[in-house]
């Protein structure tokens, strides 16, 4: 852990392990304080956080989203309101990608949202198209299904393409391969608090992995086979699989609140977090275990056959 009263050193690249970190942030006081509502510990103010400082505290970290030329009025919403309530102090960059090139009008008016430094970046051909193992006719026909269902984005191709990115691509674009940790921010989404500190410092500072704002229950006709092919998966690898003390496996197979959906879902709650407001470290996503359990998703079909 970083020592309180001085100045960290300048983090480079991104390592699985902190050999400096002395802190479980399983076990750790992470209670807020009653009046300010901020975490407990040192939190990084935004002195010396000016755009142009290359000395500030910022770590390797970016705003990242994924967003179309078309969404440029919702994209300048949420940029608006975070910058705001937090950006203006920090100047985090922000990072946007999508599957087509960015118009000399989405950067201009992007950009001048903010002080930070704006990166546009385009999502290569093999990380956003329907794999070669993937049968186009069965994706068509999922997506009618869905659609008789009415399963929201079902049948909508670029939603499926949205969730597969989101969920084993987009860490492996270059433009992220120096980034520590980032702030996933979609269009037309709202944030109404101040926040003082550098979140970003404190997720490094405490050994925090992953960060969300809420989690919520999923329609569970849209995932019928996510649990059983998890199931699959530990227990081809039980050397992945947490001691039960500490994971969450009572939260993921909870019957007893919503019982249908645990049963409609063959075992799972349908529990999810909501990855729009996300904030996670990059390096858990590009470890060996994430990556194997990915792959064996994504060969299942079922980013293309459900939701």
């Amino acid at each position: 852990m970083f020592q309180l009263l001085q100045k960290p050193p300048p983090l480079h690249e991104p390592k699985i392990v902190y050999p400096d970190m002395k802190t479980d942030p399983n076990l750790e006081d992470s209670s807020p304080d009653p009046e300010t509502h901020e975490p407990p510990g040192k939190l990084w103010r935004s002195d010396e956080y000016a755009a142009d400082n290359p000395n500030s505290p910022r770590i390797n970290a970016t705003i990242l989203s994924l967003v179309r030329n078309e969404e440029i009025d919702g994209m300048i919403q949420s940029m608006q309101d975070l910058e705001r309530t937090w950006n203006h102090k920090f100047n985090y960059p922000w990072t946007f990608f999508n599957d087509v090139p960015f118009t000399p009008e989405f950067k201009t008016r992007t950009q001048a949202q903010t002080n930070a430094k704006c990166n546009y970046e385009l999502i290569p051909t093999d990380h956003w198209a329907v794999p070669s193992w993937i049968n186009n006719d069965l994706v068509q026909e999922s997506g009618k299904m869905l659609e008789e269902q009415e399963i929201q984005y079902g049948a909508m191709l670029s939603y499926h393409q949205m969730c597969r990115w989101n969920s084993g691509m987009f860490y492996h674009h270059p433009a992220l391969k120096d980034i520590r940790y980032y702030w996933r921010v979609e269009p037309k989404v709202h944030f109404f608090c101040d926040v003082d500190y550098d979140v970003f410092r404190y997720m490094h500072d405490h050994n925090k992995t992953y960060g969300f704002t809420i989690n919520l229950y999923d329609d569970a006709r849209t995932i019928t086979t996510l649990w059983p092919e998890t199931l699959r998966f530990a227990e081809a690898h039980p050397e992945y699989v947490l001691n039960e003390s500490v994971n969450a496996r009572a939260w993921l197979e909870d019957q007893e609140r919503r019982p249908e959906k645990n049963r409609d879902a063959n075992g799972y709650s349908t529990c999810h977090f909501w990855s729009n407001f996300e904030i996670a470290r990059l390096d858990w996503f590009r470890s060996k275990e994430y990556n194997d359990f990915f792959e064996m998703m994504d060969r299942s079909g079922g980013f293309w056959m459900e939701r």
